[in-house]
């Protein structure tokens, strides 16, 4: 069996996915050594992503969370947005999201008393969980998908930020299709999302919202 020790050297050298028991990875998301690290746990497997992020990442997370607050706000949803938070089912998977939301009204949030990764246990899932990446394009569309298919997520987007493409997928029974409109924010479509990101290139976020709001309130 591999020692946490050989685990948490080779996640760092390599950033891929790597056999690890339960306990190996909690010994690594705990370790505050690397409190910046992105963690997920999936079939045994242990991934953590230390890449830096930098203005292509943390704008286009802007905007995609921009949308989704805004979209909610004049739909009069109820919403409640987690940025980088962990979810954890004990012994089974761990996630840590961009971003994560919660809704609607009949699901059960976690409280903002605690700084310890959400217990799936406990509380349900969000529902809508997106990724944004461009050398992780491929792993968040493969082992993550899977991952959020089996953690019981309703929707799943993925930004691949250096393209200003958004893949979404509607999730049910275990599987995902992808859908060009949202299913738990009905009424928004993606190529509006893609829109917002590309307008990015060239606009500041100001006009950004000013145009969502526009656009929002005549639909």
């Amino acid at each position: 069996m591999m020692s946490s020790s050989s685990v948490i050297t080779q996640v760092l050298e390599t950033d891929i996915w790597v056999k690890a028991t339960w306990k190996e990875f909690l010994n690594f998301a705990e370790d505050v050594t690397w409190e910046k690290g992105k963690f997920y746990y999936y079939q045994e497997q242990i991934k953590v992503e230390m890449s830096p992020v930098g203005p292509l990442h943390g704008h286009q997370h802007s905007i995609l969370s921009s949308v989704v607050s805004l979209f909610a706000t004049l739909k009069n949803i109820r919403v409640v947005q987690l940025i980088n938070a962990s979810f954890r089912k004990t012994g089974i998977h761990e996630f840590q999201p961009d971003l994560a939301y919660y809704i609607g009204s009949d699901l059960r949030v976690p409280p903002n008393d605690s700084n310890s990764p959400v217990d799936l246990n406990e509380y349900d899932p969000p529902n809508l969980v997106i990724e944004i990446g461009a050398s992780s394009f491929d792993d968040d569309l493969g082992s993550k998908r899977l991952l959020y298919e089996d953690a019981g997520i309703s929707e799943y987007w993925v930004d691949r930020a250096n393209r200003q493409e958004v893949f979404a997928f509607a999730i049910n029974g275990g599987g995902s299709g992808r859908i060009q409109e949202s299913r738990v924010l009905p009424g928004l479509e993606i190529a509006l999302v893609e829109e917002a990101l590309n307008r990015s290139q060239t606009q500041d976020d100001g006009e950004i919202t000013r145009w969502l709001i526009q656009t929002f309130n005549q639909g």
